[in-house]
């Protein structure tokens, strides 16, 4: 089927780019960033996430807007897409000591991966009915998390042991292999989905419209509160999203400086929490297409909330895993449901505006407070004291939850 197959198309786009989110944010980057190129500087690794996010959060709207109305959705995301790859490839020659340049090719590649997410994820109201969003969602952090397990399959193959002469040129060489695959696998959505076709007058320039549209907008959800229900959800979301990146981000640093895990072991244990993380998008997303976004996010968060305990509690690389199994299978689900109620909330005609807001303003700034707050507690106290206060996040998110109104799914 047509359709079916432009949901693949779309659903491989996600397969392809979250070998960035884990050789380059989760897994090998942050570390090898952290401890090879910044001395053991955990603030600076937080401060580079945060500088990203903040400025794909201003970024986004904006561009969410202009992309609406001029119906080029795909050259916005071709362009952030090629900056991402590009800067990626080039953080091969980041060696020892080059914090300037380590610093500015990663801030410029989240840049282009986060703002490019906007776009992306702006398409999923047109490739299905309302009733399928949650599985058509799933389906797409599914084949994102399958993708992750694969590449990381490939890193783990060419490392050789962590005391060989070319061990981080081998290293280095993944971010090659991450950047490679984000670009192969973006290619079917650029040639076999479309644009969907609506006339939109524009009265100014495509930028000066774009700004305008994005303030009001902003107006309407905050100020005059006409859309309650969706400020509601993007303050919520805003709240537990901070959290969840921070953890992302943090995850082999916490499990290098805590439990003393190698490269090695790290790689598998992101092997296996991608696993989880598969069954948990495919699960949840059925679920939320049954008992709807709102309960399915509710009962993420509720083992989110777990999941930062059992970290804190932590005393053995077995007890580790099985923290890691359980945030594997929240991980998938709560982004997946996430997206897939912002869908549904969001008004027809005005998706790349609206998701500007969500994964742009919302979903981005949200990592600027969680990082630096970790990366500076950590210092301060330690790991295990930074990511308990992580729970307040996903406590503070689930409360105002409750208070949006779901509306009715129709085909």
């Amino acid at each position: 089927m047509k359709n079916k197959g432009r949901i693949v198309s779309w659903a491989l786009f996600d397969f392809g780019n979250t070998a960035f989110s884990v050789i380059i944010v989760t897994v090998i980057y942050s570390k090898y960033f952290t401890n090879i190129v910044a001395g053991g500087q955990r603030w600076v690794w937080g401060l580079l996430v945060s500088i990203s996010m903040i400025i794909a959060a201003i970024l986004s709207p904006s561009l969410g807007a202009i992309a609406d109305l001029s119906r080029n959705r795909k050259r916005f995301l071709l362009l952030f897409t090629i900056i991402s790859v590009i800067c990626t490839a080039l953080m091969y020659f980041v060696g020892s000591g080059d914090i300037l340049m380590g610093a500015i090719l990663f801030i410029f590649a989240n840049i282009g991966f986060e703002a490019g997410l906007v776009f992306y994820d702006a398409f999923l109201p047109d490739l299905t009915e309302k009733k399928n969003y949650g599985r058509v969602s799933g389906y797409g952090f599914a084949a994102g998390y399958l993708g992750a397990l694969i590449v990381l399959l490939i890193v783990l193959f060419i490392l050789p042991e962590q005391s060989a002469p070319n061990y981080y040129d081998r290293i280095r060489f993944s971010f090659l292999i991450s950047s490679a695959f984000f670009m192969v696998f973006s290619i079917p959505l650029f040639l076999f989905v479309s644009e969907p076709k609506r006339e939109v007058q524009v009265s100014k320039s495509l930028f000066k419209e774009g700004l305008s549209r994005s303030f009001n907008t902003f107006k309407a959800l905050f100020i005059e509160k006409k859309l309650p229900s969706i400020s509601r959800f993007l303050i919520s979301f805003f709240l537990y999203n901070d959290a969840i990146i921070t953890i992302i981000v943090f995850a082999s640093i916490f499990a290098s400086n805590v439990l003393h895990m190698e490269d090695f072991e790290l790689i598998f244990f992101f092997i296996i929490i991608q696993s989880t993380a598969i069954l948990g998008s495919f699960i949840f997303g059925i679920i939320s297409d049954h008992l709807g976004p709102k309960k399915t996010i509710t009962i993420t968060l509720v083992i989110w909330i777990f999941v930062v305990i059992g970290a804190a509690l932590v005393n053995s690389v077995s007890q580790f895993y099985l923290i890691g199994l359980l945030a594997g299978l929240a991980i998938g689900s709560s982004q997946s449901c996430s997206r897939s109620l912002m869908a549904l909330l969001t008004p027809k005609s005005n998706e790349a505006e609206y998701f500007g807001f969500y994964d742009g303003l919302f979903g981005k700034s949200s990592a600027v407070i969680g990082p630096l707050f970790y990366g500076i507690i950590s210092d301060i106290s330690g790991e295990k004291v930074a990511t308990l206060g992580l729970g307040l996040f996903f406590i503070a998110g689930l409360i105002i939850l409750q208070k949006v109104k779901e509306p009715l799914k129709k085909k």
